[in-house]
């Protein structure tokens, strides 16, 4: 298909936002008279700071422009009343945005057009991203030469990074925009910011020569559960055309709904939740399904305005639902039918939405392991960056035989109870919640107060003797202190001019809270300042303690043999220099792992506690021998190198194809006795204590600087064990769960 056809719909629905001298940035319509954009577009058109967070002045008209569909006509357009989301710092308050230091939240604002739009514009369809699926994003004027194409690279609330692909080089003006999914033929989020590296950024303007190996460049978007999340009151926005199940789903609602009352006040539900006019007169059951499929949940918001008819006119149909909570067979059919149509939602926007805002307030369960909790066969890569991930993925899975209680309402009873652990109000709340979705759903409330129930024994069974028993409340979790693990500081290392300098982004994770990325550093620095970085952000973005933290170095392979773990600051007034390697666990990881070496990883992680290890020695060092010794041992997770130090860059490539967690090596020595120190190292130490048993070797050889023999001074690890989470900056995202009992 051609790219024109392909991006028909982008074009209609395509918007340049226009300042004193031409585009500044671009929007997306999402009605017949309301365009998104980012609110530091709008703050640019009005010549304000970019990071401005008071609303414009209700008469500050700005300039809109559809170069796609007319390039000559303008329409001007004013900030809509609560359509006003500044950006800033933290997820919640006001906190000001540092300039030029990423992610921030919010940073989106609603447009209403004071005219109509011109002949062939017509607001785009929305779908939630898929992390495997390339996107592509127009610059400010539209220009379809200025197309880059750029495939997902991690979810990270409240923004998604993609790397770029292909195109032109990514500059100021995309932001704004949509993000358009080629295959899916809908926007799965806006542009929000973009970053290139230095090097880069010379290569392609001619200066100082290219660099095939440079790091690509990167383009952040809003995907669409946080829009949506930001502006709850947004009208719902349009999905491509659902085609599969709408036959089935009109006629069942021809069963439920049988006069022409409940047909109109069906619609009149359903007209005010979208935003369309009601026609009352000349409704019909196609009119329904149509607005239905043609609106994000919309087919939710259908079967509870359905509910909500049949309970305020039962004569419509007796049979057909009964009481509301107790369907009959012509209701089940119904649900059926909309869970073709629609297979992934089941909540209604009111319902989302209440449960998003719940979530972000608890911090005591990590996405990934709530998911293994819910679903422990579930292998399926995904890209969890929060709470809410984890139920926009339930959704879609429904009650069985043998457990009643749906995945969805599962999670939200374990969430509750984690949270009750630390008396938090919450939970209540959570309850509240869950008690009102599950009547509306048909499931028996004494079948979730019984998965409470079990629940909260099988967490009394996992606690230790000696712990103090949780507050009594019936709502316990299934596997104790869900994903309780120590705290990490992540930096994705980008060597730009050999080895001497970087560009880089630190993440923060904290136990149980959503990754953030707190620095992105798009400027050649020295090894220096990465490490200042490192301990700025230990001392501000680290909420739990930060003497715990985990500090993990993604790089590319070539660059697994850099001496990170001696790399510290410059003296301060702080008692001297910063080392990492010293006073923190400290870990390399490969930004390489990919989802072809996940079933030798999954093998590997199962038998983890008992496989032994592989020492690499000179025979070892051709490489179809390590392959033949990592074929033999499927099962080793852990490998040793004490061969030629030349050799070890191909074998560290060997182990992470193979799915191996630990490799530890000795940067400058080689031969029997290295392999028989080395493993020393990892006698007696189980797969998460690792990090730490090189980290005190690393300190015994500073401390003992007249023993020649110590072989702590030039310890490398990788280490990709799976109490970690999974390497959220490989290419392409995947994940590592720990293996069903």
């Amino acid at each position: 298909m051609h790219a024109d056809v392909e991006d028909a719909a982008l074009h209609a629905a395509f918007v340049s936002v226009l300042g004193g001298s031409g585009p500044v940035g671009a929007g997306v319509l999402i009605a017949d008279d309301l365009v998104l954009t980012c609110a530091h577009v709008v703050n640019s058109a009005l010549g304000r700071g970019q990071y401005d967070q008071s609303a414009p002045p209700r008469d500050a008209l700005l300039r809109l422009a559809f170069p796609l569909v007319d390039r000559e006509r303008e329409v001007s357009a004013r900030v809509e009343p609560g359509g006003w989301r500044p950006p800033r710092a933290d997820a919640i308050g006001r906190a000001p945005v540092v300039p030029g230091r990423l992610a921030h939240h919010g940073d989106l604002a609603v447009l209403r057009l004071e005219g109509s739009v011109p002949p062939g514009a017509e607001p785009a369809p929305f779908q939630l991203h898929d992390c495997e699926r390339e996107v592509v994003a127009l610059w400010a004027s539209g220009n379809p030469v200025t197309t880059i194409r750029a495939r997902p690279r991690v979810v990270a609330a409240p923004w998604v990074a993609l790397d770029v692909v292909g195109g032109v080089g990514v500059s100021a003006g995309y932001s704004g925009g949509p993000l358009w999914d080629r295959a899916r033929q809908a926007v799965v989020g806006l542009v929000v910011a973009v970053h290139e590296d230095a090097q880069a950024a010379r290569a392609r303007a001619g200066v100082g020569g290219g660099h095939q190996d440079r790091s690509p460049a990167v383009v952040y978007g809003i995907s669409l559960p946080a829009i949506e999340s930001e502006l709850p009151r947004m009208p719902p926005l349009r999905v491509p055309a659902a085609r599969r199940g709408v036959q089935q789903l009109l006629a069942a609602l021809e069963d439920v709904l049988t006069t022409p009352a409940s047909v109109a006040q069906c619609e009149r539900w359903l007209a005010a939740r979208f935003g369309f006019p009601a026609r009352d007169l000349g409704t019909d059951h196609a009119r329904l399904v149509g607005l239905a499929v043609g609106s994000r949940r919309g087919v939710p918001e259908l079967l509870e305005a359905a509910r909500t008819t049949l309970a305020q006119h039962p004569a419509a149909d007796a049979g057909a639902a009964g009481t509301p909570g107790a369907p009959g067979a012509a209701w089940e059919r119904l649900r059926r039918a909309a869970r073709i149509v629609s297979p992934t939602e089941c909540l209604t926007l009111d319902q989302r939405r209440d449960l998003a805002g719940l979530l972000a307030r608890c911090r005591q369960a990590a996405p990934d392991a709530l998911l293994a909790a819910v679903l422990p066969y579930d292998a399926e890569p995904r890209a969890l960056s929060g709470l809410a991930d984890v139920i926009d993925v339930l959704e879609a899975y429904e009650p069985t035989d043998r457990q009643p209680v749906p995945p969805l309402l599962r999670a939200v009873v374990l969430v509750a109870g984690e949270e009750r652990q630390t008396a938090d109000l919450l939970t209540d709340d959570l309850q509240a919640w869950t008690e009102r979705v599950a009547r509306r759903m048909g499931v028996p409330w004494a079948a979730v107060c019984q998965f409470q129930a079990d629940a909260a024994d099988r967490r009394a069974a996992a606690r230790p003797p000696s712990a103090p028993p949780p507050p009594a409340d019936g709502a316990g979790g299934a596997v104790g202190r869900l994903g309780r693990a120590v705290p990490r500081v992540q930096i994705e290392l980008l060597p730009t001019g050999g080895s001497k300098l970087f560009t880089y982004q630190i993440w923060a994770w904290d136990a149980g809270a959503q990754p953030r990325l707190v620095v992105v550093q798009d400027r050649d620095a020295a090894s220096t300042r990465v490490v200042e970085d490192i301990r700025r952000v230990l001392r501000t973005e680290v909420r739990e303690d930060p003497e715990t933290a985990l500090v993990e170095f993604f790089v590319a392979p070539e660059w697994l043999g850099l001496a990170i773990d001696t790399w510290e600051s410059e003296d301060g007034d702080e008692g001297g220099a910063f080392v990492p390697g010293l006073t923190r666990r400290l870990v390399v990881r490969t930004t390489t792992r990919t989802r072809e070496c996940y079933a030798g990883w999954k093998r590997r992680t199962a038998a983890l506690a008992s496989a032994g290890r592989l020492v690499f020695g000179e025979k070892h060092a051709d490489h179809k021998v390590a392959r033949a010794n990592l074929e033999v041992r499927p099962d080793v997770g852990t490998v040793v190198l004490c061969c030629d130090p030349a050799r070890h860059g191909q074998l560290l490539r060997q182990c992470v194809q193979a799915g191996v967690h630990t490799v530890l090596w000795h940067r400058t020595d080689h031969g029997e006795q290295v392999g028989l120190d080395l493993s020393s190292v990892l006698e007696g130490t189980e797969p998460r204590g690792v990090p730490e048993a090189v980290r005190l070797e690393r300190a015994k050889a500073m401390a003992e600087p007249g023993i020649p023999t110590h072989r702590g001074g030039q310890l490398s690890l990788l280490h990709d064990p799976p109490d970690h989470r999974p390497p959220p900056l490989a290419p392409e995202p995947w994940v590592l769960a720990e293996p069903a009992s």
